[in-house]
């Protein structure tokens, strides 16, 4: 038994966490869209608190590769477990997705795939061109795994030229061995530097609230920016279900304000941090 299953309630949500349900009409809109489409978001997938804001807007991000990933992470929502097979026309589905919803700004990641040769890396790259292709002057965010740190694999997304190729590191190197046992901080670190020396925008993302400490948070902050990662995200980890790890902290939104200051301080040309940022929370923002 992890040491996190003896925990019997979750840390009740302060306030400013308190997000209105996503059941406005766009909202369903967009649903039925996707679910005609036979389309997978993360939104829906990893039950992001932001789905309402989004959605309502008329954006999503796009999972691919499938909604069953190899990996189980402590803290994820999304299923895990053996992959099905991909579907060949998962490509298509997403082009005509993006049409119906007239997007300027995609965002498409996956469940990670270490079942596959290269992680999933040219399915991601087939979708960039292909909607190069199709809608020229969409911008098109990538958010990927991290292929089990294979530079050809990368080199395959890095070719298909996204405007944003993002890899979270997700949680504190301290805490990295225990929330991710099936994935490497200072693979992912390398993965960025090789990203960042590109021409491709790198970007990566981190949640607070696990139990680390402020200068856990501030170590992270300063690895990435060694690696010349460009944009960052930094939001609250919220304890899915009961099975997960629980959350030892919510931030105040001052604090995530103190932390926004700090990496621009170090670096980096745009910072998201709060609450309930996300990982492609106003993602086009940045453009």
């Amino acid at each position: 038994m992890n040491e996190h299953q003896s925990v019997k309630q979750i840390l009740r949500k302060p306030d400013w966490l308190k997000v209105r349900p996503p059941y406005s009409n766009e909202c369903r809109s967009i649903k039925s869209t996707l679910n005609g489409l036979q389309l997978h978001t993360v939104c829906q997938e990893a039950a992001c608190p932001n789905m309402s804001e989004c959605f309502a807007s008329g954006t999503a991000t796009f999972l691919i590769l499938g909604n069953v990933c190899t990996r189980d992470c402590l803290y994820c929502n999304v299923e895990h477990g053996k992959p099905n097979t991909i579907d060949q026309n998962e490509i298509n589905h997403l082009i005509d997705a993006v049409k119906k919803m007239k997007l300027e700004y995609v965002v498409i990641t996956s469940v990670t795939r270490d079942d596959l040769p290269d992680g999933g890396a040219q399915v991601f790259a087939d979708c960039v061109i292909r909607l190069r292709e199709e809608i020229p002057t969409c911008k098109i965010e990538v958010l990927i795994p991290d292929f089990q740190g294979n530079p050809a694999a990368l080199q395959k997304v890095i070719e298909a030229k996204p405007d944003v190729i993002n890899h979270n590191m997700e949680v504190v190197k301290s805490m990295f061995a225990k929330l991710r046992p099936q994935g490497n901080y200072n693979v992912s670190l390398e993965l960025l530097k090789n990203i960042s020396s590109s021409s491709v925008v790198s970007k990566s993302g981190f949640m607070i609230g696990f139990g680390e400490s402020r200068e856990d948070i501030l170590q992270l902050i300063d690895d990435l920016a060694s690696v010349s990662c460009a944009r960052l995200t930094i939001g609250q980890y919220q304890q899915p279900t009961l099975k997960h790890w629980p959350v030892a902290k919510y931030y105040h939104p001052d604090e995530f304000a103190g932390f926004r200051e700090i990496a621009y301080q170090k670096g980096f040309q745009y910072v998201e941090a709060g609450p309930l940022v996300r990982s492609s929370y106003h993602a086009a923002k940045a453009v």
